[in-house]
């Protein structure tokens, strides 16, 4: 259909170059040799296209590569109901069905497994990401056309039903081929805030109560009993219009309009929920406490409801006038969750007691499932701030009251003056205190925070957290904006040093009788992976995750507090971008004790949650995953693992950073391969690429530094370092060991696959091509040294698994073997535009717009890109 389209839409003359380009690709694939681009023949015809055709070449295999990911997430969905189809067929792996029968094997008692999932807490945080480069009206016509797909597996569909879903179809790959690819204007934190909401409504709002009734069913199967209806083993979180860390477009005022965007999303959802409730509730029949509260109604339910539905049109409205900055009339409307809840599970009793019972578990429970999941709250919305932001508030604070500067003391002063004044009541500053801009800002965040309803806010992250002043600074400033009920303060670990100081200042905290009292037994730490890969290699940032979890689970069972750590994970792989699933279950003995926090990033979210199919297998993964690393935790590593560990990061942080620091070749050579300046012409996230705008790589955020490196399929970030590592564990210890950690170490083994999975998208002569295109001559030694690394990374990892890559992965190899000839042509015309637009400053148009296509269609092909 798309060859169709683009015949009929662009002409014959460009379709047939397209399909020349195509099969040359195919052909230069098929060769059994190094040299996946097959010579010059495919490059030249790249090289010499006209202008005209730049375009629609770049759109064609962007959409070749953007259609092969709809069809693959409709086969996963087709697999997923293959093993739910016929009895008998063997339970599909991860899920609970095959999870929970394991679970009361090795011993767990029935109740055990039930209590578990009750109180479990898996917490997802949906975030915006600064590189997701596909366009939401596309993201909409793609969900479409995947669901056409879905539709057309029916075998029941009449000739005519089953020509107009094709006809459907082929509309839509017509309006996305029309459709420009590329964003014109940066979206703004609201913007990005209601993609998250629209994620809700379209994917999950339907998905959750799928996923709860199944998790209900496996329940009852196996232990007899049910779960509660108000059980919520999963919810979900946002930073979008929260995080204000480096993005100076988030203001308080931001963040009030997103609280209340939300509100009025909930609002309006659970409003369309109401009426289709009393749709179905028309009895009379109801109970003597229901009937008190409905009168001498003849359809006590509907009448009931209809309350319920006005309560909720007033909430709606409120959180309108919220939006628009005004202050509404909250007379009547809903404020807290638990209220809402009531009025529903009075209807719930009442149609129990009254034994329609199958009724009650119907759409009413739906209903009731989601309120204790989303709330009226729609997603708890998370605050981030930068430290320093913190103590230069409390700096002009001190030095306005006389006590000196805040900045100049030291850590034990710091905490003497936050203590003191956390446990006295006296107000610090007035309404008239002189804040600067940057200082005014925190404070009315601060303010903000303050009159939101608490059920409305999750987390206060603080980054690049170091030290037990940068939390109680947090909850002093909450205390002195006049913060009632505190948000829970959680620092962010980022860098290595940050890493391995976590745990003293942990424990300096927990040593505080304040603090401790104050947190109630509950803690929540949070792991950078981003920072901290990019700071000193993703082998020894992973291995310096992995202790500083290890420690902080001691500390926290050592001082009887319960420990919730917050994965700050992305869709890389030196982002930490494993499967959630070998993730969970590759963490640390004790580290996921009924409760875990995961950020799922933009373009991780589509791909998770954006069909109602994957969407409940994504939500399963993580109640599975999470249950057996509770129940069934793995046995912690044996001391010689431990030691080639600690071998490993040393040998892969000095490698790593000889390229990256001590080379004065590495930043040109990076800056000239990559496409990270042309990364800035796309209009992506709200967040500014870079934290300083006039910094150089170290000032890079981690995320476009993996896209820019992605791109180009160096894959740098993932593998630098490793290969030294892995090298000198085999030269002093021998493969046995390796082995050995690869078959009975989880961590080990999810390092490996992650590690397998890069190398095998890594393309030393994609590389080269780059080069030869854009790099002077002097930096190419760099490059040739960088690919040859790269050869022997792969070439060691094969001799500790004594497979080839992905030899025991047909499925991945066979996603990625799709796309190959795909991509390649996009790789080669990316290039070549490139060095047109750098030659020209990027005066065509054309040349642009194909250039930033290649972008979009490349990172559609790499799938976990940033």
């Amino acid at each position: 259909m798309l060859g169709d389209t683009i015949r009929h839409q662009a002409g014959d003359a460009v379709f047939h170059k397209i399909e020349a380009i195509r099969n040359l690709a195919k052909h230069a694939r098929s060769r059994d040799d190094d040299q996946p681009l097959g010579g010059q023949g495919l490059a030249e015809i790249l090289k010499n296209l006209p202008e005209d055709e730049l375009l629609p070449v770049a759109r064609a295999f962007s959409q070749f590569l953007n259609y092969a990911n709809i069809a693959e997430q409709a086969h996963r969905v087709r697999r997923r109901r293959s093993y739910r189809q016929k009895a008998g067929t063997p339970p599909q792996d991860g899920s609970l069905d095959e999870l929970v029968p394991r679970l009361l094997k090795a011993g767990i008692a029935p109740e055990q497994v039930v209590k578990t999932l009750v109180e479990m807490r898996v917490e997802l945080v949906l975030t915006a990401h600064p590189t997701e480069v596909t366009r939401r009206t596309l993201i909409r016509k793609y969900q479409e056309i995947g669901n056409i797909l879905l539709e057309l597996d029916r075998t029941d569909l009449t000739i005519s039903e089953r020509s107009n879903k094709t006809d459907r179809l082929r509309r839509r790959i017509i309006a996305c081929w029309e459709t420009d690819e590329i964003r014109r204007q940066k979206p703004t934190p609201q913007d990005e805030a209601s993609w998250g909401h629209t994620s809700i409504e379209q994917d999950l709002w339907k998905t959750l109560p799928d996923f709860m009734r199944e998790l209900d069913r496996v329940l009852q199967r196996y232990t007899g009993q049910r779960l509660p209806l108000t059980a919520a083993p999963i919810c979900f979180a946002s930073w979008m219009g929260g995080d204000r860390d480096g993005n100076p477009n988030v203001t308080h005022r931001v963040t009030e309009e997103v609280l209340a965007m939300a509100r009025w999303k909930s609002a309006d959802l659970l409003i369309t929920d109401i009426q289709e409730l009393r749709m179905d509730l028309s009895m009379n029949l109801c109970s003597p406490e229901l009937r008190e509260r409905a009168g001498s109604h003849g359809e006590p339910y509907r009448q009931f409801l209809r309350g319920v539905r006005d309560r909720l049109e007033k909430t709606r409205d409120w959180a309108a006038s919220k939006m628009m900055g005004e202050v509404g009339d909250a007379q009547g409307i809903y404020l807290d969750d638990q209220s809402l809840l009531d009025d529903l599970m009075l209807c719930y009793n009442s149609l129990v007691s009254c034994g329609m019972k199958s009724v009650a578990e119907g759409s009413l429970t739906d209903l009731i499932r989601r309120v204790a999941c989303f709330g009226l709250a729609l997603m708890k919305l998370d605050i981030r701030q930068e430290s320093t932001r913190h103590a230069m508030a409390l700096d002009e604070i001190t030095q306005h009251i006389g006590l000196g500067s805040y900045l100049e003391w030291d850590e034990d002063q710091k905490l003497e003056f936050l203590l003191r004044e956390l446990q006295f009541n006296r107000p610090l500053i007035d309404r008239n205190f002189p804040a600067s801009p940057l200082t005014q800002e925190v404070l009315d965040t601060l303010a903000l925070i303050a009159d939101q309803p608490a059920n409305a806010l999750g987390a206060y992250v603080i980054s690049m957290a170091t030290s037990a002043s940068d939390v109680l600074a947090v909850r002093l400033l909450q205390k002195i904006m006049g913060v009632q009920q505190p948000m829970r303060v959680v620092p962010l670990f980022e860098t290595l040093d940050d890493l391995r100081g976590a745990p003293a200042t942990i424990q300096q905290l927990l040593n505080i009788p304040y603090y401790k009292d104050d947190i109630q037994g509950e803690m929540e730490v949070m792991i950078g992976y981003s920072d901290s890969a990019k700071d000193a290699s993703f082998l020894t940032a992973s291995w310096a995750q992995y202790q500083t979890q290890e420690a902080l689970i001691k500390i926290c069972k050592d001082e009887s507090v319960h420990l919730t750590l917050f994965h700050g994970r992305g869709g890389s792989v030196s982002r930490g971008g494993a499967s959630a699933h070998a993730a969970l279950l590759s963490q640390p003995p004790g580290s996921v004790n009924g409760s875990i926090r995961v950020t799922e990033q933009g373009e991780m979210i589509q791909f998770k949650f954006g069909m109602p199919g994957i969407a409940q297998r994504s939500l399963e993964l993580y109640a599975a995953a999470t249950l057996e690393a509770t129940l069934l935790p793995p046995a912690a590593p044996k001391a010689e693992w431990r030691e080639m560990m600690d071998l490993m990061a040393g040998e892969s942080v000095a490698a790593y950073r000889k390229v990256i620091r001590e080379q004065p070749e590495f930043v040109p050579y990076f800056r000239a391969l990559t496409p990270e300046q042309e990364l800035q012409r796309l209009s992506l996230g709200s967040r500014p690429a870079k934290r300083k705008a006039d910094g150089g790589v170290e000032s890079l955020r981690a995320i476009p530094w993996v896209f820019a490196w992605t791109q180009v399929r160096l894959m740098l970030t993932a593998w630098l370092g490793a290969d030294k590592a892995l090298q000198a564990a085999v030269d002093q210890k021998g493969v046995e060991p390796l082995r050995d950690m690869l078959q009975n170490w989880h961590y080990f083994k999810s390092f490996a696959g992650m590690l397998e999975m890069v190398l095998a998208k890594a393309e030393p002569a994609i590389v080269s091509y780059y080069e030869q295109q854009l790099v002077p001559a002097e930096l190419q030694p760099l490059g040739s040294q960088l690919r040859a690394d790269l050869q022997h990374c792969k070439q060691v990892l094969a001799e500790i698994t004594g497979k080839d890559i992905l030899q025991g992965n047909p499925v991945l190899k066979r996603s990625i073997d799709v796309r190959n000839p795909y991509v390649d042509p996009l790789h080669l015309l990316q290039a070549e535009l490139m060095a047109r637009c750098r030659a020209i400053s990027c005066e065509s148009t054309e040349v642009e717009q194909a250039m930033l296509v290649t972008i979009a269609g490349i990172a559609a092909g790499m799938r976990n890109t940033g």
